[in-house]
């Protein structure tokens, strides 16, 4: 006969199963989130002004870009923007995919002592991180259309290398008009 107070060893087992195969669920479905890799899917970008984004310099731009783009520590794949954006290419990266559009508006934060950066010969004004989002996003400043590149800090600076690149090749340099 149990004593008072005390649960007998099936009880046990039938309480504790259930936690048990709930706290593996929830620990497979973790694991399986951060294993999978960025999201390699279609995606939908924000609308954004983005005036001269249909014209040859953008698209001589875009097109000297490779389809996978250098970033530590692999190349990032191309993905798809649905609906098609003029102007853009995304690749797949993660916490969140970088991001490129061209022929953007002039950066409102480009004033005469903002810091930028060069890099390759580009000059970039750093955007900052918007409120709840991973990547940062650059403006080149220094051409005759802007250009805005959005990217997490953990893919390393090798996508603001290759569109430097890009952007070098194909877009003449110009004073930096900060109006």
């Amino acid at each position: 006969m149990a004593g008072r107070g005390r649960v007998s060893p099936p009880v046990v087992v039938a309480l504790a199963l259930p936690l048990l195969l709930a706290l593996v669920v929830a620990g497979v479905g973790i694991w399986s989130r951060l294993s999978s890799g960025p999201d390699t899917g279609p995606l939908a970008l924000p609308p954004a002004a983005a005036p001269q984004a249909a014209g040859p310099p953008c698209d001589a731009v875009l097109g000297a870009l490779p389809a996978e783009l250098p970033a530590d520590p692999a190349p990032l794949p191309s993905r798809e923007i649905d609906p098609p954006v003029p102007g853009a290419r995304a690749w797949a990266a993660a916490p969140e995919p970088v991001v490129l559009r061209c022929g953007t508006e002039r950066p409102a934060a480009l004033g005469p002592t903002s810091p930028l950066i060069v890099v390759n010969g580009v000059s970039w004004l750093p955007l900052g991180t918007p409120p709840g989002g991973l990547a940062t996003t650059y403006a080149v400043v220094d051409r005759g259309i802007h250009l805005e590149l959005s990217a997490p800090a953990e893919v390393g600076s090798a996508p603001l290398q290759t569109v430097s690149d890009a952007v070098t090749a194909h877009l003449p340099a110009q004073p930096v008009q900060v109006r």
